[in-house]
């Protein structure tokens, strides 16, 4: 029946997948993390000039872009946030997420938006829906 009600244990399982997400980022476990996602990984972003942005991440493109946002645990990362969980299925959760990042003191607020698919394996994150993540990139990737 649509639209999907999800169940105490499944509101439950989201809680505790982003409690062990965040301890993962703020440790600055970057391999970890990559393990809790599907590849490619879809990114929906904006870049400078006013435009929306889409691409796939490769693991290695994925980490190698958390390297610069998060560090490896050595920047003193603290992750503040609040989650919103919209199931749009069974396996299928799309996750809006209210946060604010500190890094060495400097903090930085963000309002973003993450798919979450369930797999053999447990939920593991497809695609990120953040601005920010475009700069540099040359103009053919931007589309």
């Amino acid at each position: 029946m649509y639209p999907y009600q999800p169940t105490p244990e499944e509101l439950e399982s989201m809680e505790t997948w982003f409690a062990e997400y965040d301890a993962l980022a703020e440790r600055g476990a970057l391999e970890e993390l990559a393990d809790r996602a599907v590849f490619p990984m879809n990114l929906a972003t904006d870049v400078p000039g006013g435009y929306a942005a889409v691409r796939q991440w490769t693991r290695a493109e994925y980490i190698e872009a958390m390297q610069h946002a998060i560090g490896t645990g050595t920047a003193g990362l603290d992750l503040e946030s609040t989650r919103t969980p919209r199931f749009v299925s069974e396996n299928l959760v799309v996750v809006e997420t209210e946060a604010t990042m500190t890094i060495e003191g400097r903090r930085q607020h963000m309002h973003y938006a993450d798919l979450l698919v369930r797999t053999e394996d447990g939920w593991a994150f497809q695609t990120m829906v953040q601005g920010g993540w475009g700069h540099g990139w040359p103009a053919a990737r931007r589309g």
